[in-house]
């Protein structure tokens, strides 16, 4: 059998254990949202405890649901017993990973749990464990069987249970109407940030780099407008100061094949009427998404009473970490 082979049987184990946990879903996922939820109304917090692969796993998750509004902590099981269980208050909930359910340390971390006032989601493939008779809500991970060769080591589970914390995560997000601007501010740095933050405005070319020309001068003019400015296009308005038209160095070139009289001509007659634009209100994120579906290299940025005030050039983009 070739790696590759191997590779592809892998993925096709763990997929089918994703489909085996899908199926699973039951009542008990609704139970688990609506507790969690509540918990985060009532300005408690959840921690996640897990050993092992568990524990690794337990981190992403963690993250995820910090990340999207729902403070979310890591408790090591094993120092929880020697201080750190400082963390745990009454009202929190409890997210225990342990695929068998029947895991030494953090079996021993319950009776200590339960002399909070706190309420245990159990992510575990043991749905009669141990772990499960002592949680509030049970979510089953068990799948058909492990992508090891030799089904010991954790893979096809540690999958599905990573996929049932971030269908947690998601279902909790829509439960509590968290919003694309939330989500922002608790990325305000990255990619992520930056294209959830940042309005046209702030990503535009403006005043001397923004090149405009009035319909009514040449094109020889329009040129000169271009190469002060240091841009491939200018915008072109009317006489109310509206856009009217775009035209670029690429219309130039064209349009230099078919006239040989094309620097005299005015732009009224050779530009590109009704020219794709975009508010300087709008997200930076929205300009990108014109950029992937238009083939253009300049977009022109328009106010409220359609005057160009500015221009985003694509060759900004990746300089500003947007792409």
């Amino acid at each position: 059998m070739s790696q590759l082979t191997r590779a592809r049987e892998v993925f096709d184990d763990e997929i089918k254990a994703l489909h085996a946990v899908r199926d699973q879903l039951d009542a008990a996922f609704d139970k688990a949202v609506a507790l969690v939820t509540l918990t985060l109304r009532n300005h408690g917090k959840l921690i996640v405890v897990g050993i092992g692969k568990s524990g690794h796993v337990g981190g992403k998750i963690a993250a995820t649901l910090t990340s999207t509004g729902s403070p979310c902590v890591v408790l090591n099981t094993v120092d929880a017993l020697h201080g750190d269980l400082g963390i745990v208050s009454d009202g929190d909930v409890v997210l225990a990973l342990s695929y068998s359910g029947e895991t030494e340390e953090l079996l021993n971390l319950l009776p200590a749990l339960k002399r909070f006032d706190v309420k245990i989601i159990a992510l575990t493939g043991g749905p009669k464990s141990s772990l499960a008779r002592h949680s509030d809500v049970v979510l089953n991970v068990k799948v058909p069987k492990e992508a090891c060769p030799f089904n010991l080591a954790p893979t096809s589970s540690t999958t599905a249970t990573l996929v049932m914390g971030d269908a947690l995560a998601m279902a909790v997000v829509q439960e509590r109407g968290f919003q694309r601007k939330d989500f922002a501010k608790f990325h305000p740095s990255g990619a992520i940030g930056r294209a959830l933050l940042l309005r046209v405005r702030d990503i535009m070319r403006a005043g001397d780099r923004n090149a405009m020309a009035a319909q009514t001068m040449t094109v020889r003019e329009a040129l000169l407008v271009m190469t002060q400015a240091k841009a491939g296009s200018v915008s072109v308005i009317d006489s109310r100061g509206r856009l009217a038209g775009v035209f670029t160095d690429g219309d130039f070139r064209r349009l230099t094949v078919a006239d040989d009289h094309a620097l005299f001509q005015p732009l009224s007659k050779v530009m590109t009427k009704n020219p794709i634009c975009i508010r300087e209100d709008a997200l930076a994120v929205e300009a990108l998404k014109v950029f992937n579906e238009r083939n253009i290299d300049d977009l022109v940025v328009v106010n409220a009473r359609k005057e160009p005030v500015g221009l985003v050039d694509n060759q900004d983009l990746p300089k500003l970490k947007l792409m």
